[in-house]
């Protein structure tokens, strides 16, 4: 059997970061979670199971009625309350070892929202965000610089002690959006610690769109996901440094590496596809030379 080709594999992957709307997914065995009247996630069947034993936050009607849905408590109505409420449940479970998302438990809060624009309903644990299926939000960065007059592309390698998808490939600088800070505050934030780039050279960073995409985790858990994409055009002189710990090294690779890395198993999956929407971009990647260019473009941009 013939190996599988680049475009094979890229939309392999894409296809996975969008399991959640294809056909065989659990969609339609999950709960529309609901808050004031407006459903802000999908919650898993055996998430809804666990929180009937809460019905004084969450009110979880059955399977065999018309809507079946997890509406959060009307009478809990201010963002402070509910956010007490739930993260009292959450804590709960974690002690309980009730799923295995709440093992990487990190105190770090997540706004919960219909739409990005709209005022948060509440703040939760960002780990335990996959239980409820709300939309979970980040900043990335693309650092690019030239060498003979061709592009290449800063890539970082993720520590091995990293919670989640340790040693593999990340973009240069990136970092979930936590509910104190801004899109580019948390950018800034995350070029600084992470690779060390002063925040005099991030505020240069362009903002270039979003990826969306939504899956579901080898946990069970549902993630939707929409990553905020920045580009920066770096001196040629500049070298990142490993700041935090996060990272373990960092690479500068001609984008002809950059995109066999992508069709590979050592990116993480959301990364490699915020390298390729910057091929894509910068006309590495064009129509007449890629048969599948119109289904990579949409795979990266699905409706949450």
């Amino acid at each position: 059997m013939a190996a599988e080709g680049w475009s094979e594999r890229v939309r392999k992957l894409l296809k996975a970061m969008n399991s959640f709307h294809r056909a065989g997914s659990s969609k339609a065995l999950c709960f529309p979670f609901m808050v004031a009247g407006q459903q802000v996630g999908y919650v898993p069947p055996a998430v809804a199971k666990c929180l009937h034993q809460y019905p004084t936050v969450f009110s979880v009607s059955q399977r065999d009625e018309a809507l079946p849905c997890v509406d959060l408590n009307k009478q809990l109505t201010s963002c402070d309350q509910r956010t007490a409420a739930v993260q009292r449940v959450l804590k709960e479970l974690k002690a309980q070892q009730a799923f295995p998302c709440l093992k990487g438990w990190r105190d770090e809060m997540y706004n919960v929202m219909p739409y990005f624009c709209d005022t948060p309903f509440f703040r939760m644990e960002r780990a335990a965000t996959p239980l409820l299926g709300v939309k979970r939000y980040g900043a990335h960065l693309n650092g690019y610089t030239w060498r003979n007059d061709e592009m290449h592309m800063w890539l970082a390698r993720r520590a091995l002690n990293k919670s989640t998808y340790p040693g593999l490939l990340d973009n240069l600088a990136a970092g979930g959006i936590s509910s104190e800070l801004g899109v580019r505050e948390t950018l800034i934030k995350e070029c600084q610690e992470e690779a060390c780039i002063p925040a005099s050279l991030a505020t240069l960073s362009k903002s270039v769109g979003t990826i969306s995409y939504t899956y579901e985790g080898s946990d069970g858990g549902i993630y939707p996901e929409c990553q905020f994409v920045y580009d920066l055009e770096l001196p040629e002189e500049f070298v990142p440094r490993v700041g935090d710990g996060e990272v373990q090294e960092f690479y500068l690779w001609s984008l002809d590496k950059v995109r066999e890395a992508i069709g590979s198993s050592d990116f993480k999956p959301n990364c490699a596809m915020v390298a390729l929407d910057f091929l894509i971009r910068h006309s590495y990647i064009q129509p007449d030379q890629e048969s599948h260019y119109v289904e990579l473009v949409e795979g990266l941009h699905q409706s949450l």
